[in-house]
Formats: C-alpha cells, sequence, structure tokens
C-alpha cells in the first residue's frame, strides 16, 4: 500500500506544481522549457509506473474491503467512463461544442472516471487511488479558476472537433470495457 500511496504523491505531486505558477515559471526560466519538461514527464512516469506497480502489489496481498458498493452503483459507472473517455478525447480533438461545454474537458474526464470507480470500489485501496485523484482535480479546477484561466471558448454548433471526440471516446471505451477483465483483474460490468 506505502507504494501506491507513494506513487499517488510523485503523480499528482507534479501536477499540482502546474498550480503554482510562480514557481514553475521560476523552474522553467532557471533550467529551460525542454529541461522542465523532460523532468516533468519523467517524474510523472515514475509517479504513474509506481501507482500500477503499488496497486497490483495491494491487489495481490488482498483487498482491505471498507464497504460493500450496493448493486445499483454498478449501472451509473459504466455512462460515467464513457463520458470521462468522450471528454478526454475531447481536450485534443479540434475545438467543438464539447469542448466549450466542458471548458476544461481533461479535469472533467479524470473527476467522472475517478467518481465512477469510486462508486463501484469499496475497498481502502480502490478509494485512496481514486478517491486522490478525484480530490485532485477538483482542487485543480479551482486553481484553473482563481488565476482566471475560462478554458475552452464555447461552441454552439456540433463541429468535427465533436464528431472525432465523441468517436475516438467511444472507441477507446468499448476497447477498455472489453479488455478490462485481463487488464484489470475484473469485469468491468456485472454479468
Amino acid at each position: 500500500m506505502l507504494i501506491l500511496i507513494l506513487g499517488i504523491v510523485v503523480f499528482l505531486g507534479v501536477h499540482t506544481l502546474t498550480a503554482f505558477r510562480e514557481t514553475r515559471s521560476g523552474l522553467i526560466e532557471r533550467y529551460g522549457i525542454r529541461t522542465y519538461k523532460g523532468a516533468y514527464s519523467l517524474v510523472a512516469a515514475i509517479g504513474l509506473a509506481l501507482i500500477i506497480y503499488g496497486f497490483i502489489r495491494y491487489r495481490a496481498e488482498g483487498l482491505i474491503q471498507i464497504w460493500t458498493p450496493p448493486l445499483w452503483t454498478h449501472y451509473f459507472a459504466p455512462p460515467l467512463v464513457w463520458f470521462a473517455f468522450i471528454a478526454f478525447a475531447a481536450r485534443r480533438a479540434p475545438p467543438g461544442r464539447i469542448r466549450g461545454a466542458l471548458r476544461h474537458p481533461m479535469l472533467v474526464a479524470i473527476k467522472s472516471w475517478a467518481l465512477a470507480h469510486l462508486l463501484v470500489n469499496g475497498d481502502l485501496g480502490g478509494m485512496i487511488l481514486f478517491g486522490s485523484f478525484l480530490a485532485w482535480a477538483v482542487f485543480d479546477r479551482i486553481a484553473v479558476k482563481k488565476r482566471g484561466d475560462g478554458g475552452a471558448p464555447r461552441i454552439s454548433e456540433f463541429t468535427r472537433g465533436d464528431a472525432i471526440a465523441a468517436g475516438a471516446g467511444t472507441a477507446v471505451f468499448a476497447l477498455v470495457l472489453y479488455l478490462h477483465p485481463w487488464l484489470f483483474g475484473v469485469p468491468a460490468v456485472l454479468a
């Protein structure tokens, strides 16, 4: 469990750095943008590797069950994750109505994904992992708002970007849904 927590601290810690604009600017000024981005990516990758390894070890040692999620929560998780994949795809798609409505689609994607998993995981490791990501995304959204970043501009019509976000998000969701038992050891949908 400690490796999982260390990974979360490292991964979300480096991502939190972007909320502290003066510190970030100072590092870029001191080391240059390429070095900053390289170090940022390396630390994030190490954090992610620790999260994955730590969660695999935690699961292998036995789940610490805190509560048993009710059956109805399992029906909310797939649509929330599907929405998360569409929001995630909208982040890189050309401008569109989806991206404009979400304003900060990456943060919306993380919140939706984390909430979906919190609804169906009542074990301590899952609650720490998904709860940390949800709390971080809420924090970062507040930080973004405080610094005046309004996010993507609102667009009233459906665009090519929306089609790309919806199509790519749905395709990746279907793939993850299918592969979830092999990737993560549990089915994504109750039989």
